[in-house]
């Protein structure tokens, strides 16, 4: 099972487009791991010299190979050395060929070749933990330090090989996971996606064992058997999939995904909504502006022609209505459109007191009471200072334009305090009208608006920017009471 595994993690490595140095150092040494268990097991079968040597070969061939996989998953390592992977090469290389000379017979030739194995893989062990230790920072430490665990667990049960063999699997679908998703920084992220497939593993597993006790006769057959075929299935199905995808796009250019699930479809739909809408709005906007532009400039060369009171009030509401059209057009490309954030470090108390400057010049807030609670000495927090800024206005707008007849809006900031990693925690409250229980729920829907000149577009570009930033954004509101949204940032680590 240990050998299909390694054959799975490989061909998945494999079949990726963006075949990077680690994926393929990491590629080939999953295969050394499956020659060398192959043999093994196959030798059990066949009891043939062939496989022996298969194995052997296989397990020589996992020293230079594990030096060469840590040198590319820690760059900055500083105890293992490119000398050190053609040494391991030359050396595994120079031991290959005794099992073809007169000392092929000696019987301490096997031990030889595990202990030598054992004590390279030690010392890629040793370098991770010095690493770990004095190199490596934040999220990464900690993913590194289950690495370790992981490893060490491996170690402790050697003398297992049932228990040894699951770790081993399970280590080789986590490093997987770490290589291949470099964009999961939080270790939350990455046990999420392991949990996932250890639960459906023992979902198979269990079902697999009620079939077998309501309909099978003679003995089940062991528990760490099952559990490795279900894993070795669950795994191997995304690669399957590729390969097959691939194979029938040859012979049906024109087929479409027909691997995707019922239950995908409507992300699926919401992606290409998304994707339509994102190569149209430019397109739109532009058809748009252009006799939008015309008309203003038509209205306003009227306007001062005009001979009567009436006819320039006229175009004068020609004119407020064109700069209205453009700013709803203004507004949907703001939402259509991508836009990477330029993530820094910033004081997120500043970013507010520059929005609130803003804020107190407008003559909106006349009548408003601007209160700012800002909690001093809070960690930077990684974000873009002006979409950030837009965000904070935004809702600082919605909540003035709901006190209309005067109030208090109040901005606090906080710090929280979780087992992820501390936050910063944002909170904007007026002492509005309140919001509707039904309209709380759509509020961030593009176009859903109260307002009777409203466009519907502000809440949902906020809420697509906090989400970009990594954050989270929530509304409480109670009729007649007022209105307080939630954000939460993550702070840098």
């Amino acid at each position: 099972m240990l050998m299909a595994v390694g054959i799975t993690v490989s061909a998945a490595l494999m079949i990726n487009k963006k075949r990077e140095p680690l994926h393929l150092s990491f590629a080939t040494l999953c295969l050394a791991i499956t020659f060398h268990k192959g043999g093994i097991f196959f030798d059990d079968f066949f009891q043939h010299h062939a496989w022996f040597l298969i194995e052997q070969l296989g397990l020589l061939a996992i020293p230079p190979l594990a030096i060469n996989f840590s040198r590319d998953l820690f760059p900055d390592q500083t105890i293992l050395t490119p000398r050190d992977i053609r040494t391991t090469a030359l050396f595994s290389t120079g031991l290959a060929g005794l099992p073809f000379t007169p000392f092929g017979r000696w019987i301490y030739l096997e031990s030889i070749f595990f202990f030598y194995a054992a004590a390279v893989l030690l010392l890629c062990y040793f370098s991770l933990i010095f690493y770990a230790r004095r190199k490596a920072a934040g999220m990464e430490k900690k993913r590194l330090v289950y690495l370790i665990m992981a490893c060490t667990a491996a170690i402790a049960t050697y003398s297992v090989p049932p228990l040894f063999n699951l770790i081993i699997a399970g280590m080789l679908y986590f490093i997987l996971i770490m290589i291949t998703h470099p964009h999961l920084t939080e270790l939350h992220d990455l046990m999420t996606r392991a949990l996932v497939v250890l639960i459906v593993t023992l979902f198979t597993t269990v079902i697999f064992f009620l079939v077998i006790g309501f309909f099978g006769q003679g003995p089940a057959p062991p528990f760490t058997l099952v559990f490795m075929v279900s894993f070795l299935i669950i795994i191997s199905v995304g690669p399957f999939q590729v390969i097959l995808k691939r194979l029938l796009t040859r012979i049906y250019p024109e087929i479409k995904d027909v691997f995707a699930s019922p239950f995908d479809l409507d992300e699926k739909l919401e992606r290409e909504k998304a994707l339509l809408l994102e190569q149209m709005a430019p397109v739109l906007a532009h058809e748009i502006r252009n006799p939008l532009g015309s008309i203003k400039g038509a209205a306003q060369v009227l306007r001062s022609e005009a001979e009567s009171e009436e006819q320039r009030n006229l175009l004068d509401v020609i004119t407020e209505e064109a700069n209205r059209l453009n700013r709803v057009v203004s507004q949907f490309l703001d939402y259509a459109r991508p836009y990477a954030p330029d993530l820094k470090p910033q004081p997120i108390n500043a970013i507010i007191e520059k929005a609130v400057a803003v804020l107190e010049a407008d003559s909106l807030s006349a009548r408003i009471s601007v209160e700012l609670e800002l909690q001093p000495h809070l960690p930077p927090v990684p974000v873009d200072q002006e979409q950030i800024h837009q965000v904070i206005l935004n809702i600082a707008i919605n909540a003035i334009e709901a006190m209309p007849d005067g109030g208090i809006l109040t901005i606090r900031t906080s710090r929280i305090k979780s087992d992820t990693g501390d936050a910063v925690g944002i909170s904007i409250r007026d002492t509005g009208g309140g919001i509707r229980r039904e309209d709380l729920k759509q509020i961030f829907t593009p176009f859903f608006t109260t307002k009777e000149r409203g466009v519907g577009l502000g809440l949902a570009v906020c809420q697509r920017i906090i989400r970009n930033h990594g954050g989270r954004i929530r509304v409480k509101s109670i009729p007649g009471q007022g209105t307080i949204f939630f954000i939460r940032f993550e702070t840098v680590r």
